[in-house]
């Protein structure tokens, strides 16, 4: 409704502009000279040719009387022509004072369509600028109505859309009504908590696939424990070569076994390699919109950053701030304090809430994987956020530190500063 209204009311000034201009050169082509007048001032003067000294000028004309010489005999105003190539350059009216059939003198009848044409130009002009600047009101307070409606809620979903496809799904899209877009950002946000209750769900499967492959290894290898022992036993009390060498080979393959059962235990925890890291040099403003992007419930207090290059991948360390800010705003809720310090080899980037942290143990543990603290049942999420970001900054040649800082839980990004 608002867009059509502006683009009635730019139509409307648009014809209020064609309609003055029409007007204007209408009023344009109407200029001309009054023969009526012309001609009650010729017989006029002719009147009064004996006695033009006392000559009233009773029109709204102006003009001057001359002689056969060139003689000025009477002027209305001192800007009329008195000569005949003054009036001729002028384009004013001249004509023959004729008395008695005798040519006495000129009327020069001064030419206003040239002042009265400059006059209505200079109106068309000023009439056209007004409507040219307030057609570009117009236009602006359009193009601000498009760049909110329109134009930023498209960028945000393009920029929701590329986080979705690289399985960042912990920052919901910001719906709002009002927009074109609207409906699309409730189904896209929509989208983003199913594919997240899908990733739980596989996070839980899988978590429970690790459960039994642990519960198996444990109950092969104390069996297997046996064997081995038993075969050791029998190898020491054995006389027979043979079958020493018998036991001997049962001990190798069980201990081939158990190797077997620690790789197929340990295999899960190597799918994180599949992550692609490509560092770069990054500028520190670079770095300071990310945490811009990260805290999109603007909780944070942010200070911008000292000027410096950094080795890392802008998208994975985007994938950082926003576990690490959206585990503040799931299990702390409360504002964020970020900090930072330049030192001779990183940049160190602090990002402290007011939860009142975590147990000691927790700390010890909480970046392991699958691993989540005490009070977070009720909550959901997979364990996995300060596992990848402490991954992904290790790719990154840096590191990530988590601690108990004054007010709560405290997270330290080193970012290594390029040479």
């Amino acid at each position: 409704m608002k867009s059509k209204g502006i683009v009635w009311l730019y139509l409307l000034v648009l014809t209020i502009e064609i309609v003055c201009l029409v007007t204007l050169f209408d009023q344009g082509s109407e200029l001309s000279t009054d023969t009526v007048t012309v001609n009650e001032i010729l017989w006029e003067v002719k009147n009064d040719w004996n006695a033009l000294d006392d000559h009233v000028n009773h029109t709204n004309q102006e003009y001057s009387v001359i002689d056969q010489n060139g003689n000025v005999r009477y002027q209305s105003d001192p800007s009329v022509s008195t000569t005949i190539n003054e009036a001729i350059h002028n384009q004013d009216t001249i004509l023959d004072i004729e008395i008695d059939d005798q040519i006495q003198g000129k009327l020069i009848v001064s030419n206003r369509l040239n002042q009265q044409y400059q006059t209505q130009l200079q109106t068309m002009v000023s009439i056209v600028l007004i409507m040219i600047i307030i057609q570009s009101i117009i236009a602006v307070i359009y193009f601000s109505y498009l760049q909110r409606t329109i134009i930023l809620p498209f960028s945000q979903m393009l920029a929701f859309a590329k986080r979705v496809a690289y399985g960042d799904l912990d920052i919901p899209l910001t719906m709002d009504r009002k927009n074109a877009f609207g409906a699309f950002s409730e189904a896209f946000d929509l989208m983003r908590y199913e594919i997240k209750q899908a990733r739980i769900a596989e996070a839980k499967a899988n978590e429970s696939k690790k459960e039994l492959i642990a519960k198996l290894s444990h109950d092969i290898k104390t069996p297997l424990a046996s064997i081995k022992a038993a075969s050791e036993v029998g190898a020491a009390l054995s006389d027979n070569e043979k079958n020493k060498a018998t036991y001997h080979q049962i001990m190798q393959k069980s201990d081939q076994i158990d190797r077997l059962v620690n790789d197929l235990f340990t295999s899960s925890l190597e799918e994180l390699e599949a992550l692609s890291v490509t560092v770069t040099d990054c500028k520190s403003s670079e770095i300071f919109k990310l945490l811009e992007n990260a805290d999109y419930q603007h909780k944070a207090e942010l200070s911008s950053l000292p000027e410096c290059v950094v080795c890392a991948d802008l998208l994975r360390l985007q994938q950082v701030f926003d576990n690490i800010f959206a585990n503040s705003y799931k299990y702390a809720d409360t504002t964020i304090l970020v900090t930072h310090t330049l030192s001779d080899q990183y940049l160190i980037i602090s990002i402290e809430d007011f939860g009142g942290g975590v147990s000691e143990q927790e700390i010890l543990h909480i970046k392991e994987k699958y691993v989540r603290g005490e009070h977070t049942e009720a909550m959901e999420g997979a364990g996995l956020g300060l596992y990848i970001t402490d991954y992904l900054m290790k790719m990154m040649q840096g590191a990530c530190s988590v601690e108990n800082g004054e007010h709560g839980l405290l997270v330290n990004i080193f970012l290594k500063l390029c040479d």
